[in-house]
């Protein structure tokens, strides 16, 4: 039996600023190298104020959340809509919350409402997933 129910919040996950180094660190990792997340210069010609993170950044934090709340094998979707930018410097926390209990095929899955905010709480992503409890 389980103490998940609709309301459960999902531990937050607040991640260190973004850097310069993390954005190597995941152009190297994910094999995306676009120069609009690297290079200043790019960047700054593109009409940015500099380079920014990686959507796909905060996708993989918001993963991180969801397996650091219930192991791998227990996440079945996991989806999102990309809101708003992430600059150099930004605090992205991750959050979520389970909003329906539904049964199928004999296992009970939570339907989590989750995001990925700055600071200022505007929001990055938005999404949802689903989640055998």
């Amino acid at each position: 039996m389980t103490d998940i129910q609709i309301g459960s919040e999902i531990p937050a996950l607040e991640l260190a600023p973004i850097s310069r180094y993390t954005l190597a660190l995941f152009a190297g990792a994910s094999g995306d190298h676009n120069p609009i997340h690297i290079d200043s210069d790019f960047a700054k010609a593109a009409g940015m104020p500099d380079v920014f993170a990686h959507g796909m950044l905060s996708m993989a934090y918001l993963g991180r959340m969801l397996t650091n709340w219930q192991p791998q094998a227990k996440l079945k979707k996991f989806s999102n809509k990309f809101a708003a930018i992430t600059q150099l410097q930004d605090v992205v926390t991750c959050s979520g919350k389970v909003v329906e209990l539904l049964e199928q095929e004999g296992k009970i899955l939570a339907r989590c409402e989750i995001q990925a905010a700055k600071a200022s709480g505007e929001q990055t992503l938005v999404g949802e997933a689903l989640v055998e409890v």
